[in-house]
């Protein structure tokens, strides 16, 4: 086997991998832990809380200090901080970083040149407003999507979804999201399992022409697929009483320790409002 067979074949399965220890992580909410201890409407609406308050601050020290926080409540909810990093630095925030880089100079954003670069002739300064800005945006996005992400791995899907219909999210958007949680995982062993069944069949070296036909049919066929399967899923889900609503065999009900966590936040979010 070539080393660019190789390099492909890990590609592939390392994707596949990561995808799926990034989507599924029903483990860490079924931990026992601070955050996997409170009742999922509280704890929605104090994550909304805080999400707001990223929204509108523009102190970097306070957006650090709510980061700071979150690392912190990840770690009292048994999440393994090396995985919950991973997970809230790739993909968007590091896009919002490719994102913030034009307004670090001067054609984007003027003021105090702090940096200057000569580039094949074309003077790149750095200013100050514009480091600021860059600054402001990429903390305000990696301290949300935190947050985002540290409700979504210590709250049960079914759980998350009820909570939006309480909060009045339209019932549409919650079935398509439970919907797509479920369609991605099945999609992911899809891929995993044609691309070892086509490596089992073909071998490693495949011409452009074959190659494109391979692609083109397993395209069609899990057009198919996905078609016939929704037809069925439906049906089952109908036979088993799905009106549309998510049903959780639990109630949920708040305690006083939710309703102190909802207080400390209150207090919290003021501190911070009129620290800044």
């Amino acid at each position: 086997m070539s080393k660019n067979n190789n390099f492909i074949e890990r590609s592939i399965l390392g994707a596949l991998a990561f995808l799926k220890a990034a989507i599924f992580a029903d483990e860490y909410a079924a931990q026992k832990g601070f955050l996997q201890s409170l009742d999922p409407r509280i704890k929605a609406a104090t994550f909304f809380l805080f999400i707001v308050q990223i929204l509108f601050l523009k102190d970097i020290a306070a957006l650090l200090a709510l980061y700071g926080l979150c690392l912190l409540l990840a770690r009292l909810s048994n999440i393994n901080l090396a995985f919950f990093l991973k997970r809230t630095w790739v993909f968007i925030p590091l896009f919002s970083l490719l994102v913030a880089i034009p307004a670090l100079f001067s054609v984007v954003t003027p003021g105090d040149a702090i940096a200057v670069f000569n580039f094949s002739g074309l003077k790149l300064v750095i200013t100050h407003q514009g480091l600021a800005a860059a600054l402001l945006f990429v903390t305000r996005v990696i301290t949300s999507v935190s947050f985002v992400v540290l409700l979504s791995i210590t709250t049960k899907h079914f759980e998350l979804l009820r909570v939006l219909r309480i909060f009045g999210v339209p019932q549409i958007f919650v079935m398509t999201a439970g919907i797509c949680y479920r369609y991605v995982y099945l999609f992911v062993e899809i891929i995993e399992n044609t691309y070892f069944a086509i490596k089992s069949r073909v071998g490693q070296k495949v011409n452009c022409k074959f190659g494109r036909h391979i692609v083109a049919w397993n395209i069609a066929c899990l057009w198919q697929c996905s078609y016939q399967l929704n037809e069925e899923v439906y049906k089952a889900m109908l036979s088993r009483g799905f009106r549309g609503e998510p049903v959780v065999l639990v109630d949920f009900k708040a305690k006083a320790k939710d309703w102190l966590w909802l207080v400390s936040v209150i207090i919290i979010s003021i501190a911070v409002f009129s620290y800044c």
